[in-house]
């Protein structure tokens, strides 16, 4: 009897050691990142953050966004940070140059557009980039050149089109793209000059136009490790979901809208072409699928044209 109950007290032991081990190994891998993200992706991150917690259980995101500029400087002070994902390739490539991120982890993940916008019940007789330069405005919001990318596109646009003093007399800087999105919201200023995604958030502006073709370089949104990050398997793990076709549909179509993603062929909408009639009444551009539903605003693409029954093509950064 004595060596009977021996026997099973040995077999509860390890029974409860291993149970007491898997609930340890299950706590070591809780994992918390802390990403440094472009304030144009906060609509989208705090979705993907939403869908990612809810597949890793143990995983926790922290997103902090800002101006990529004040989002390098904090990684270049030494702020705790895991994945830096810019809005412009600048000032990730400072990061590399200064040896802060992790080489071989960075790539491209978004294409985006800039864009003139105006509050949505503007009677302005605004209709291009160059009417910057007219008495037709006042003031203009403009990110602020020195930290903020989509100040940096606006200059070299602006510069382009030989309208950049005129324009500077009349600015009024933000810190990020969400701020100047917010002025031409509440018509503190008569225009602004914004990514194409900032102003597909809002129902309170509309879309001018386009900035002019080759007026700045490629809107491209590069994504990586910071060096010093501790969690650099999770790290690795999450920027993989960035690139699988799940968290695409939601970089590509955030808000019914197209955001150009890697690694995806088809267009938005299940794949199916549509006709695109943009800059209506000075609005936004519309698209319907085969059911009349209202799917996509217009083609945040790497490159788009006209098929051969009229309907828009994506292909999208990275898909060739």
């Amino acid at each position: 009897m004595k060596k009977k109950m021996a026997i099973m007290m040995a077999v509860v032991l390890v029974i409860t050691t291993i149970l007491s081990g898997c609930s340890s190994a299950k706590e070591e891998e809780k994992v918390e990142l802390t990403i440094l993200a472009a304030a144009s992706l906060t609509d989208v991150c705090d979705e993907l953050k939403a869908e990612y917690e809810a597949e890793h259980e143990n995983v926790t995101l922290t997103f902090s966004y800002g101006g990529s500029g004040a989002l390098q400087a904090q990684i270049e002070e030494g702020a705790p940070a895991d994945i830096f994902i810019s809005a412009a390739t600048k000032q990730m490539d400072a990061l590399k140059e200064e040896g802060l991120m992790d080489d071989e982890s960075i790539e491209e993940l978004l294409e985006n557009k800039v864009v003139l916008i105006v509050p949505k019940d503007s009677t302005a007789q605004i209709a291009s980039f160059t009417d910057l330069a007219t008495s037709v405005v006042s003031m203009v919001g403009l990110g602020e050149p020195g930290s903020v990318p989509v100040g940096q596109y606006s200059e070299e646009i602006l510069t382009s089109l030989d309208i950049l003093d005129q324009v500077k007399a009349k600015a009024n800087y933000g810190s990020d793209v969400r701020t100047v999105l917010s002025w031409v919201e509440e018509s503190a200023v008569d225009c602004g000059i914004v990514y194409a995604t900032d102003a597909y958030t809002s129902d309170k502006v509309k879309i001018v136009c386009e900035a002019p073709e080759g007026s700045c370089a490629r809107v491209i949104y590069p994504m990586g490790i910071v060096k010093a990050s501790e969690k650099k398997d999770a790290a690795a793990q999450f920027l993989e979901f960035l690139k699988s076709s799940e968290a695409a549909e939601k970089l590509r179509c955030c808000d019914g809208r197209l955001f150009s993603s890697v690694d995806i062929t088809e267009s938005c909408c299940g794949g199916h072409s549509h006709n695109f009639f943009p800059w209506p009444d000075v609005g936004l551009a519309g698209a319907k699928d085969e059911k009349g539903k209202s799917c996509c605003g217009w083609p945040f693409v790497a490159s788009y044209g006209i098929t051969s029954h009229g309907g828009w093509f994506f292909s999208p950064h990275g898909a060739g």
